[in-house]
This record gives C-alpha cells, structure tokens and sequence, in this order.
C-alpha cells in the first residue's frame, strides 16, 4: 500500500489536516517520555527516527528530557512539535501544551491496549460479575497495589464506584498484592476472586503452564488504550500529512524486506504499528483520572460534611458527562 493511501487513512479516521498557522518547517523535534534511560531510549528510536527523516525529507531531531513535564513544556513552547506519550502525559499535553492526537501505538501482540480483569478459580462458583456484585459478605478479595492502574485504579471505578460499592465492607475479607501474588492465590484458592490484567496474565500463564486453565476469568475492564502520539495543533498542515503518512504506514509500505526490518524497529518499542487516533482515546484516562479526585475528595476528613457533598456531586455529574461522551465515541 502507498503512503499516500494512509494519508487518506487518517483523513478518514478524523486526523484533521486544518490549515498551517506557521509555515511548513524543514525541521521538527520529536520528543520522547522518559520512560528509561535516554541512553536506551536513543538506541530504540534512532532507526525509526532515521526513517522519518528519509521519508518526510524533514530533519527529525530527538528531544530527551529527565521528566515527562520536560516533554510537555517543549511542546508548550514549541520546542517540540511532534511526542510519543503515555496516556496521562498526552492528556496534559492536550490541555495545556497545544496538543493533539493523531496515532496510537498497537502492541507487538496486536491489540490497541490491554485490560483490567477480574479471576477467579475454575471451581468457584463466581461466574459473573453480578455474582461478585450480588453477594455482600461471602467473597474473599484480592485488590492490586493502589498503585496500581489495572489492578487497582480501574477495577475500583468501573467495578465499584460505578456500582456504588465500597470493597472493603462488601467483601468478608480483603488484601492486596501484586498481579503475581493475586493470580497464585487464586489458583490456591486462598481468596475468591481476584483483579488482575491482561498482560500480567498472559505472561504468568506461560510459567504456569497447563495450571493456567484453571483461572476463569468473570469480568474485563473497558481497553485501557495504547500509548499516543500527539502533535502541535498549529504544525502546518502539509507536515502533518507527511508525519501521519509516515506512522501510519510504517513496517506496512515499501519492499518485504523494508517492512520486515520497520517491524524489527518497531519490536524494540513493543510495538507492531500505529493507527489513526484523536483526543477521544483519553475519554477513559479522564473518567480514572476524575475518579482519583472523587476518592481524594471522599476520604477527606478536614471537609465539613455539607462542603463535601457538594464537591462528590459536582464530581459525579462531571462522571456523567464523559461517561456519555465515551458511550457516543464507541
């Protein structure tokens, strides 16, 4: 398939095109979270980075900063233009840099994300998440770190607070532990039912063998999405063109041989390929992210009672609102 091709891709998906505010620049900096040493980060990059400049004919610089707030004020200055993010620094991106949306990461397995689990054992007699909901008292529960995004942040939203549940006093007894030690002590039936996520259990379960069949899994979370890309709004629309084409179409255009080596690049950064995104994808990100506030708000004891029923209901109705936005961009 022709770059051009995916071009009209991502017009299709929505990637809006609008007309430049600068001139179209010979030069852009790619910025990159510092998730690892820039060291590593420099070696996995380069190839793909060296790509980029190949086929947009623009030079591509590689911005490394100490923090992700580094990669976020260059592009709130324009000393970045174009950044690869984790959901959570896109989204600070997008509110408070001039960022936007036009990719998504797919993983080296394929899929555009993972997700939040709920597990049981095979025998038990949990075969649902109503019957977890439904049956105060006599489950054992496993909850994830509280630092945990899939083991704990999002089970605790779509889970609970969505059901208006509190786990620790519907459950008979409750701990918490790692992804590892949950999933061990589900299939050693030391407690009920357990969170856990996708990735985690996959790579447990190859350790594990055929004693892996033995989990069942009674509820998923929605996906938890893929690492973005995000540019500058006002980045002339024909470098946008070039910079979408050349993502989109990467380990995908050109000979087997071309693709083949993109695909050893990409797998460096546990990727597989990119697709066409927008600021929606962090609909989801924003709801965990508001459920933080409500939580933080909730077990505040230094707020008068009526000061904090006011606050969890401006939270709520906000909860509202982007659970209607999400259901409208599914």
């Amino acid at each position: 398939m022709k770059l051009a091709s995916f071009t009209a891709l991502a017009l299709s998906a929505g990637i809006a095109f609008s007309a430049p505010v600068r001139a179209e620049p010979t030069e852009i900096t790619f910025g990159i979270i510092s998730t690892e040493a820039s060291v590593a980060l420099k070696q996995q990059w380069a190839p793909v980075l060296a790509d980029m400049e190949t086929r947009t004919g623009l030079k591509v610089k590689p911005f490394f900063a100490s923090d992700y707030a580094g990669i976020i004020e260059g592009m709130r200055f324009n000393k970045v233009q174009v950044a690869y993010f984790g959901n959570k620094s896109a989204m600070e991106a997008v509110d408070r840099a001039e960022g936007e949306i036009f990719a998504q990461a797919i993983q080296a397995n394929g899929q555009p994300g993972y997700y939040s689990l709920l597990i049981t054992h095979k025998d038990s007699d949990i075969h649902s998440l109503d019957d977890v909901l439904k049956n105060p008292g006599k489950y054992n529960f496993a909850n994830g770190d509280p630092n945990s995004t899939s083991g704990f942040l999002v089970p605790s939203y779509y889970v609970f607070a969505r059901n208006h549940i509190d786990p620790k006093t519907h459950f008979k007894r409750m701990v918490i532990g790692s992804h590892e030690t949950n999933i061990m002590a589900v299939l050693n039936k030391q407690v009920d039912v357990a969170t856990n996520n996708t990735n985690d259990l996959e790579k447990v379960s190859r350790q594990l063998g055929d004693r892996a069949n033995d989990i069942r899994v009674v509820w998923t979370s929605p996906l938890i999405p893929a690492d973005p890309l995000v540019w500058r709004k006002d980045l002339a629309a024909d470098t946008k063109a070039k910079v979408a084409g050349f993502f989109l179409g990467y380990a995908r255009t050109g000979s087997e041989a071309d693709q083949e080596r993109e695909r050893k690049n990409l797998e460096t950064l546990t990727f597989s390929a990119f697709k066409p995104s927008n600021d929606d994808q962090l609909l989801p990100i924003r709801q965990l992210e508001m459920f933080k506030t409500r939580a933080k708000v909730e077990a505040d004891d230094s707020l008068a009672a009526s000061d904090k029923t006011a606050k969890l209901a401006e939270i709520d109705g906000k909860l509202a609102e982007l659970q209607k936005k999400t259901a409208s961009a599914n």
